[in-house]
């Protein structure tokens, strides 16, 4: 059995495109298979709403396509919900609406004017009304993980030494250190974004796809079969790096 995956996405609509055409591509050769994406579809690229909405459509119109809930997604619909409402997993110097979290790049992919430069209130107002209240329950209904085969996708991690059907979606959205320090085998292979590389990395244990589409980098999209992994380029599938390989 092979499936594919694809890494946080963070508003970049033209990146997730050209990455589903990656995939059919390797479909056309290998046969159809579920598509996971990792989360973290808004925030910081120009065009989260873009993304939601074609992924809102995609499962809607029966593609078998799994979307995860990531920090970022989560950050969204509460500032929806509360604006004041404080993310555990932030900083309290931080807000989604700070220069670092890139949530103003999503209101104003939603034609919200000057998110940044008014204040929350009217802002927060406005968001409300420009935001399709399905787009509010599609990021809402996400599910934080996904057991496939000899995998188990997830946004961010796990909590080592916590059995994978009892982690909480804090950890599973924000954690970072415990996780990617920990080389033990968790029973599945962790497949999963969060934490931004230069390149999809395989460690063994787990396996890393964000690669930085965020900040400038592709978006990396994977055909997993078993525990090993490619990555699909323009030239078909290229075998991704294990960390102590390179």
């Amino acid at each position: 059995m092979h499936f594919y995956a694809i890494g946080d996405i963070h508003g970049h609509f033209h990146l997730l495109t050209e990455a589903h055409e990656r995939i059919a591509e390797d479909m056309a050769r290998h046969g159809p298979a579920p598509i996971i994406h990792l989360g973290d579809l808004c925030d910081r690229g120009p065009d989260s709403a873009g993304v939601i909405e074609y992924l809102r459509l995609g499962i809607a119109e029966g593609e078998d396509w799994v979307v995860l809930k990531g920090n970022h997604d989560r950050l969204f619909t509460q500032f929806l919900n509360d604006p004041s409402w404080a993310d555990p997993g932030l900083r309290a110097v931080y807000s989604w609406l700070h220069p670092a979290l890139g949530g103003a790049a999503t209101l104003a992919s939603y034609g919200v004017h000057a998110p940044q430069d008014r204040p929350v209130v009217a802002v927060h107002a406005d968001a409300l009304a420009a935001v399709p209240q399905a787009h509010r329950d599609f990021l809402e209904s996400r599910p934080t993980s996904h057991p496939i085969a000899e995998a188990l996708c997830v946004h961010a991690g796990i909590r080592p030494g916590v059995a994978l059907d009892a982690q909480v979606e804090q950890d599973l959205i924000w954690i970072r250190k415990e996780f990617l320090e920990d080389p033990t085998d968790h029973g599945a292979l962790i497949i999963h974004g969060h934490t931004a590389i230069a390149e999809a990395t395989h460690y063994g244990n787990r396996l890393n796809l964000d690669s930085s589409a965020a900040y400038g980098g592709p978006l990396s999209a994977a055909v997993i079969e078993g525990r090993h992994a490619w990555l699909l380029t323009e030239t078909g599938r290229q075998p991704i790096p294990y960390a102590w390989d390179r």
